[in-house]
This record gives structure tokens, C-alpha cells and sequence, in this order.
């Protein structure tokens, strides 16, 4: 896949209200980024790309840029640098989010209110069967652009 500087893949629960309301509410475009928005439910290539990393789709988005997948926290802290401060919205996810450590410690419980909520609204996480089979090999050189837990691996 070609990617230039100036296009971001997010790729989030389009199942999920949170999510959805989130991606929609974060304004990028003002900064002259070409936002494209991925369901994580879709059979898109980045998201098959992504489950070919086994990166857990339920456990957190993830941000594609410039060659380098961001998952979790850094897909919101990479998210939270890059937006303007037109809005209220993005003021304040800048404001929280723009700190590596602050969006470590809050992603975690983010997830969880995601899949308690989808749990009470009756809709299931993304589906496990659709995950790619545990036939990694170790030291797969692709994982090198990988950023989990602030820093790459």
C-alpha cells in the first residue's frame, strides 16, 4: 500500500457508538491530512494487514501514517498531536491525550467502557473468528513499524 505524509488510516469500531462519535468529532482535516476512516469490521487491506500483526482489534484502534501502524494509547496520543484546536473537542483530547504517560493510563479504561457498553447495548466485539491463525513467524521483519506501549517493537 503507498501512503503519503499527509494521509492517516484510523482504523476503529464502527459498531461502537464511542468510537464512532469519537472519530467523527476529531477534526484532522483542518491541518490538511487526508483522513480515511476504516471499521475494524471491514475486510479493508490495512485491516487485514493489521490482523496479520495480530493486533487485538478489541484492545485498541490503530493509526496508520507515514509506514508505521500505531495501536492503543499511541494511536490517541499520535491522533491527539496531530489535530488543531478549533474545537472544544479537540482542545480538550489534546490536552489529555498529548501526553504519552496520561494516555497509557487512561486507554486501558476506555476499552473497558467500550465493551461494557457494547455488551449492554447487545452487540459483540469484533468477531475472533475473523483473526488471522497464530502462523507468525518470530522476527517478522514488518513488525518493526509497529508502535505498542510507547515504543516500537
Amino acid at each position: 500500500m503507498t501512503h503519503s505524509d499527509d494521509e492517516i488510516w484510523v482504523v476503529y469500531d464502527g459498531e461502537c457508538p464511542f468510537c464512532s462519535r469519537y472519530v467523527l468529532l476529531y477534526q484532522l482535516r483542518e491541518r490538511g491530512q487526508r483522513v480515511h476512516l476504516i471499521d475494524a469490521r471491514s475486510e479493508h487491506p490495512i485491516v487485514r494487514d493489521i490482523r496479520a500483526r495480530n493486533l487485538d482489534l478489541n484492545e485498541g484502534m490503530v493509526v496508520f501514517r507515514r509506514g508505521q501502524h500505531y495501536y492503543g494509547a499511541d494511536a490517541m496520543h499520535l491522533l491527539a498531536t496531530l489535530a488543531g484546536e478549533t474545537t472544544v473537542f479537540n482542545r480538550l483530547n489534546r490536552l489529555v491525550f498529548s501526553r504519552p504517560r496520561l494516555a497509557r493510563v487512561l486507554y486501558p479504561a476506555l476499552v473497558r467502557g467500550r465493551k461494557l457498553l457494547l455488551r449492554l447495548l447487545g452487540r459483540k466485539l469484533i468477531d475472533d473468528e475473523i483473526k488471522v491463525p497464530e502462523q507468525r513467524i518470530r522476527g517478522d521483519p514488518s513488525d518493526e513499524h509497529v508502535k505498542h506501549n510507547g515504543r516500537f517493537r
